[in-house]
């Protein structure tokens, strides 16, 4: 970064951030919450400076970017409060019952995959670790498409498994 893109930058947080802050604030009802918001703005405006592309109206700009900021943060709090629900509670003990059939599952589950030809097994497994579709090709020794072939087919034979052994599969 240039000295001069680094003084118009500087220039910009002296003369704009209180205004930024306290609209901010007034607009999300968090200080904190608004400091961060503001800062992320103006990380935004020097990067968009240190591009080349500097804003005609600096301030204005600030004042859109931040309040796109804010209403994406109003966003993700929602969601999360929407989605908290889902959580495990952890303070919730299951029954002894709930317990007796997770345990049965699991050693269902445990069984079916120990029976899986090992090319089956291995992609298994690392679809379950979270690789992706070309890293578990990799793996297997298969190409991408034929691997999906065989993680579909797979997953279908632990299901019917399942279902054989007397377990509600999906």
């Amino acid at each position: 970064m240039l000295a001069s893109q680094y003084a118009e930058i500087e220039s910009a947080f002296i003369a704009y951030r209180g205004p930024l802050e306290r609209y901010l604030t007034a607009l999300v009802r968090d200080p904190e919450a608004a400091q961060d918001l503001a800062q992320e703005a103006f990380l935004r405006l020097a990067r968009e400076i240190d591009a080349g592309r500097r804003p005609d109206n600096p301030a204005a700009w600030l004042h859109r970017v931040a309040t796109n900021l804010a209403m994406s943060r109003g966003r993700h709090l929602q969601v999360a409060d929407r989605r908290a629900a889902d959580l495990v509670d952890r303070g919730q003990v299951s029954s002894p019952e709930v317990e007796t059939i997770g345990g049965e599952l699991q050693a269902a589950v445990v069984r079916l995959v120990a029976e899986l030809p090992l090319p089956e097994r291995v992609a298994l497994v690392l679809a379950s670790q979270g690789y992706g579709g070309s890293e578990i090709a990799t793996r297997v020794g298969r190409t991408p498409g034929a691997t999906r072939t065989l993680l579909c087919r797979t997953r279908a034979k632990l299901r019917h498994g399942l279902a054989l052994a007397g377990f509600a599969v999906p």
